[in-house]
């Protein structure tokens, strides 16, 4: 008789009436916490206190060297033979070329450096190109 009457309890009564133990209980946190944290890392684009910082200097480096092409641009194209020093410029095939003109003519050094910054270089180089 007892088995006819505990397959006839619906799902919902069987939940309810379900006491698992403390050690299922204490699994199912564990399995829970791991699964969060693989998740998490995997495709919730959590990150370390590390590659955080590594994102933020090479972001950091980016924009200086955005900034630094800019300048250099616009130092470039304000200077009196611009229109002759852009001839010459465009003449020149080869990019490596290119970056040390931009680098000697002094466009690409900002104020307070003693030295062109690399990206602002090859970036400027690349904007006075096209």
């Amino acid at each position: 008789m007892a088995m006819q009457s505990n397959s006839k309890t619906s799902i919902a009564q069987r939940f309810e009436s379900y006491q698992p133990s403390k050690t299922i209980l204490v699994w199912a946190c564990v399995v829970t916490a791991v699964a969060t944290i693989i998740i998490g890392f995997n495709w919730g684009g959590w990150v370390t206190g590390g590659t955080s910082r590594t994102a933020a200097a090479t972001a950091g480096d980016n924009a200086r060297g955005e900034l630094a092409s800019a300048v250099c641009v616009e130092r470039f194209n304000a200077a009196p033979d611009a229109a002759a020093k852009l001839v010459e410029f465009k003449a020149i095939t080869d990019s490596y070329k290119k970056r040390q003109f931009v680098e000697a003519g002094g466009w690409a050094t900002m104020p307070g450096q003693t030295t062109a910054d690399s990206r602002g270089v090859q970036g400027c180089a690349t904007a006075l190109s096209s």
